[in-house]
């Protein structure tokens, strides 16, 4: 089993965007008994909450439900229990790379890594940004989560 953890700041943006995003695409391809799926979040200020509404919202419209979901926050037991921790910016990896221990950080990677011709890096966190901010989000979120899934199948399947 391929264990593939989504991170990003809160857990109500990004990472469970990315979770359902990614999760739906595993079903898709029938791989749901190869490939295991969480997010968490690198800060604790909205641990147990469900994702963000706008979050819910735009990814409902391209049919992902993500109301199911509830932020927390990594662990030491996600770590060594993932074999790829997939932060969605740089300053989620700086935040990994207090707590990933060096001999791990190999697990660590952009999500946008994965998608190298968008010439872009980060995932950037909608929170602050307006509805357009999520729909970007999630035009990234579904071409890395491709670009992810062709790695996983190539490297680990």
């Amino acid at each position: 089993m391929v264990k593939v953890l989504f991170i990003c700041t809160g857990n109500i943006c990004r990472s469970p965007t990315a979770e359902g995003v990614f999760r739906a695409l595993v079903q898709e391809n029938q791989l749901e008994q190869e490939i295991e799926i969480d997010s968490v979040g690198t800060g604790s200020w909205h641990v147990g909450n469900p994702p963000d509404p706008r979050s819910q919202e735009a990814a409902a419209k391209r049919g992902f439900d993500l109301s199911y979901m509830r932020a927390r926050l990594i662990d030491s037991q996600d770590i060594l229990n993932s074999d790829y921790l997939i932060a969605m910016d740089a300053t989620n990896v700086e935040s990994l790379h207090l707590i990933v221990p060096a001999k791990m950080r190999g697990k660590l990677s952009r999500f946008l890594e994965f998608v190298p011709k968008l010439g872009q890096k980060d995932v950037p966190d909608p929170y602050y940004d307006g509805g357009a901010g999520f729909d970007l989000v999630l035009d990234l979120i579904e071409e890395a989560s491709q670009g992810l899934l062709r790695h996983i199948q190539k490297s680990d399947l």
